[in-house]
């Protein structure tokens, strides 16, 4: 006690000083209705920076929440196109039509059966010859090698090593990797591949000179394999030019996915795909 009442002594010209500037101030606010009016417009405008400042904080805290709803949106948007598209195929094929089952996060469409799985991206490198990315789903979350990966605008690349909580995915952007996928609209397939530099572009081969194609068409993938769907949007014709041996084209593609800026992604896993493999092996028959 003795020691407060010491500080106070101590600090008293202080105290006294504050006492008067409040004492001021509340006679100025009270008598004087200019004053008044200022103090109120001062206080109304750092309230309202304040709260614009707490709201901007709350609102990019809130992003991680909204970029997860919107990436499953888009991993719905995207099971239903295949969807429809496998629909229709069945039914310009004239056969027996077997109508798809859409059923939350999966796809039962004919031979197939698929499954979205959102992720996010934790690692990604751009400037090496051969890239991988890391994302934050394993196999807890049902991912498997050598299932397909796609971002919002098109593909991205192969999961190839798994672990409980993390994955590492085999980019487009890594020489070793080619994906299967053809113009769209046509059945001229190839191998895409990226050959190194710039990220923006990689380059469909083998497609053979009578293959009708045009500066400006859709690449998409053949689903030819059993990792990706077919027409998973891969990117667009920029330019082209023939071979060494003139018997195929080399077509220069402008990739839908910017490798630079990846954030949110989905794992593709075709139910199906053990069996169509083993029977591509030549697998004994059950």
């Amino acid at each position: 006690m003795q020691k407060l009442l010491a500080f106070l002594v101590s600090k008293r010209h202080w105290i006294l000083f504050i006492l008067c500037e409040t004492a001021s101030f509340v006679l100025i606010y009270r008598n004087n209705a200019y004053q008044r009016n200022m103090m109120l417009t001062s206080a109304n405008m750092i309230t309202g920076n304040i709260s614009s400042i707490s709201g901007a904080v709350f609102s990019f805290l809130d992003l991680q929440k909204v970029n997860q709803e919107l990436l499953e949106r888009s991993s719905m948007l995207e099971m239903e196109v295949i969807r429809l598209r496998e629909q229709l195929k069945e039914l310009s094929l004239d056969t027996i039509n077997i109508n798809p089952v859409f059923l939350g996060d999966t796809i039962i469409s004919g031979t197939y059966t698929y499954e979205f799985i959102p992720a996010r991206v934790v690692n990604n490198t751009t400037s090496y010859i051969n890239n991988y990315i890391t994302i934050n789903k394993g196999s807890k979350e049902g991912i498997r090698p050598d299932m397909g990966v796609i971002s919002p605008y098109g593909v991205v690349g192969i999961v190839m090593t798994v672990k409980e909580h993390y994955s590492v995915v085999i980019s487009l952007m890594n020489t070793k990797l080619n994906i299967s996928c053809k113009v769209k609209g046509t059945n001229f397939s190839g191998p895409l591949s990226w050959k190194g530099g710039d990220v923006a572009y990689a380059y469909l081969e083998e497609l053979p000179t009578h293959a009708v194609f045009e500066v400006g068409d859709t690449i998409v993938t053949s689903g030819y394999s059993a990792v990706f769907p077919p027409g998973i949007m891969a990117g667009i014709v920029e330019s082209y030019n023939k071979q060494r041996d003139d018997n195929f084209y080399s077509l220069k593609v402008r990739l839908a996915t910017d490798f630079h800026s990846l954030n949110a992604l989905c794992v593709i896993k075709n139910n199906a795909q053990e069996e169509q493999w083993k029977i591509e092996k030549g697998g004994d028959e059950e």
